[in-house]
Formats: structure tokens, sequence, C-alpha cells
């Protein structure tokens, strides 16, 4: 049984639940059993209509609780009135949902966790370990979020859904990556589609294009024993053509249409990287161009800092430097820039010394060792 097609039925099964006046919480815990079922049971006996087989047991689950509810008893005559589901507006239903699991109300780490449950399908099991937390805390997490948006009216005039916040959420999904038994970064794709086909929107498009021209480049961004390896150094022909060939072809359709966005900005800066057959034939010229589009439209400080870096290698190490100091210091990996435009600017020991006060600064383990190897090389270096 394809697991991964199962979850892509749970959006607009949990989306007839709710429409037809289930609390969220409520019939996203009804899905959840009826996706527990449909693995134990499918396997032996899959039934002809999937969709409609899932969407039966969950309104059953819920109206089973719904009565063994003596607070919900007014409610429980309403739901017996309503005739079986039937034929329902999957799209609809699925991007309502994507949009109630990015509520405004929710923090980013709620409605990532609650948009991998009720739109993904994970079970918090499977959440808890790509994020590498217990499996109660993710539990918890996930039981206030539901709380939070269980009175949001669901239907054809829910309005407080936004597309942005949505794209921002499945963002934050993608650069979780890899952890677990859950590929959060291959996870991320698939939503991502699912919510470009539903809305034909350009950013989604663009976003989209992102996510692929990154994850092409997956398998060459370590070595075998987990340790980073930079861009300029990674080995072009492990990058996956097919998916470099597809994002490009996203990105295209969506610069079309000429409403630009940061996600496609994004996603142009990485096309020009992919497009480089080998790192010193990379047109840095044309990426400082999209930075300086990308900074127009997010005026974001991470933007001027890697700009920096692309100006570096397009005008030289002290044009860089010069463009380094509009950043503000306290930006994240700003001391890691610095250290390696020193270097390219000929400061060695200014050089593996800011690389030292990076590595001490970084939060992520493989970070820190590159940022450590950096500063030992240049020392080496330095000693003759």
């Amino acid at each position: 049984m394809n697991e991964a097609l199962l979850r892509t039925l749970i959006p607009a099964v949990t989306g007839v639940l709710i429409r037809r006046g289930a609390d969220f919480a409520t019939a996203e815990d009804a899905v959840q059993e009826a996706l527990i079922r449909a693995l134990a049971t499918w396997p032996k006996d899959p039934p002809a209509d999937p969709k409609g087989w899932l969407t039966t047991v969950a309104w059953r689950k819920f109206v089973d609780t719904t009565r063994a509810e003596n607070s919900r008893r007014a409610r429980e005559a309403r739901v017996e009135a309503e005739p079986p589901p039937g034929p329902t507006k999957d799209t609809a239903d699925t991007l309502q949902l994507y949009f109630l699991c990015a509520h405004p109300s929710l923090t980013p780490a709620s409605a990532v966790a609650l948009t991998l449950r009720a739109v993904g399908g994970l079970t918090t099991r499977q959440i808890a370990e790509a994020y590498l937390v217990p499996e109660a805390t993710m539990a918890q997490r996930i039981s206030r979020a539901k709380r939070t948006v269980s009175d949001v009216h669901f239907d054809e005039h829910w309005q407080d859904g936004d597309l942005a916040t949505v794209l921002r959420v499945l963002y934050l999904v993608f650069n979780e990556g890899y952890s677990g038994e859950v590929d959060l970064a291959d996870e991320a794709i698939r939503l991502t589609r699912q919510v470009t086909s539903m809305t034909d929107d350009e950013e989604a498009s663009g976003l989209l294009a992102l996510m692929l021209l990154h994850h092409a480049r997956r398998a060459a961004r370590r070595t075998p024993d987990g340790a980073l390896v930079p861009l300029a150094e990674q080995d072009r022909s492990r990058w996956d053509t097919e998916l470099i060939a597809e994002g490009v072809a996203t990105l295209q359709a969506a610069l079309a249409r000429d409403r630009l966005g940061e996600y496609q900005a994004q996603a142009a800066i990485a096309a020009l990287h992919a497009d480089a057959p080998k790192a010193d034939e990379t047109d840095w010229v044309q990426i400082v161009e999209w930075y300086d589009e990308l900074d127009r439209l997010t005026d974001n400080p991470v933007v001027r800092l890697n700009r920096a870096v692309a100006v570096g290698e397009a005008d030289g190490a002290q044009a860089g430097l010069a463009a380094l100091e509009q950043v503000d210091p306290v930006v994240p990996r700003y001391t890691a820039v610095a250290a390696y435009l020193r270097e390219r600017a000929g400061e060695l020991a200014l050089a593996a010394r800011l690389y030292g006060d990076a590595a001490r600064g970084a939060t992520n383990l493989a970070e820190r060792d590159h940022l450590t190897r950096q500063a030992a090389r240049l020392h080496d270096v330095l000693r003759g």
C-alpha cells in the first residue's frame, strides 16, 4: 500500500467533516483514527473508493465521539440530521484546511506541526522524530494548536486564510530537511505541489521552484561522514538534473506572469547557481542583480548579508567588504561571511580568527565543524 498516496486524501476528508459541522480538533482526531484503520485493513482488503471509505469511517468516529460527550448533545441532533457525506469539493476543502493550519493565532512551530499532522497525514510520533523532540512534547504542541483553531469557522465564506502564511509554513517545513523516518524536504515539496495546483499562484510556483532547485543539490551537500560541502566545492555531477530542469521550467512559467515575489527571486538565484557547469563560471553579476530585487521586495538583513558575498564574487573582496558594512553585525552568519571575505582579501590571520569566532557562535553542529576546519586550515597556512 502506498502510504504517501493515502496521506494525500487526509486533508480532503478532514475538510468534509469540518464543513459538515465537526470542530477541527475532533475532525482531525477522527481522520487519524480512520487512517490507522486503513493502514491495518487496506493491505488485505483495499477499498474500491479509498476516499469514500476514509470519509465514512472518520464520519462514524466523529458521530460516536459526539454522542459520547454530554456537552455536545445539542450539536449531535444537528449532526444526525445531516445526510451521509457525498461528493465533495476537494480543492476548496483542502485549501481551506491549509489556511486553518496556518492561522495567524498560531506560532510558526505550532503551524508547522499542525500542517504536518492535519494536511500531511503524519503521526505525532513521526513529527516528533523529525523535530528531535519527545513524542509527548509534540503531542502537547499539536493539541494546543488544535484547541487554538477549534472555534474558527470553516465554510465557503471563510476568508482568514493567508496564502503567504501558508507558503511560509511550507518553507519552514522544507528547511527542516531530513531526520527520523520522514523526509520533511520531500514532504514539503509534495504539499507545495498540492498548493500550487489549487491556487495557480505565481509565488506558490516560485516556492516550488526554489525547493526543487535546492533539493537537486542535496546529494552533494555533505561528505560520507556528514561534513558540510560548500557550494563552490560540490561535485556538480551529483546534482539531480531532472529536478533542476523542472525547477527552472516552473520558475520560468511563474516569472512570465510578471508579478515578481520573494520566492521567485530566490529561485532565480538558485537557478543561476544550477546553470553554472563549474563554480568559477557562475554569473555573479546577474546574481547580485537578483539580490537587489530580493532586497527591494523583503528589506531583509539576511538578504543583504548574502548579497555581500555575491558582490565579493562579482566585484572583488574589497567591494564585498564594503557591502558587508551595510549589514548589522548581529545578523546570523555575519562573522562567517566576514571571515570568508577577509580570506579572499588576503587577510589570513584576521580571517582565521573570525572563522574561530564564527564557529564558537554557530548553533548548528555541522556548520560549527565546518567553520572550525576553515580556521584550522588557515592556521596551517600561516604556520607555513
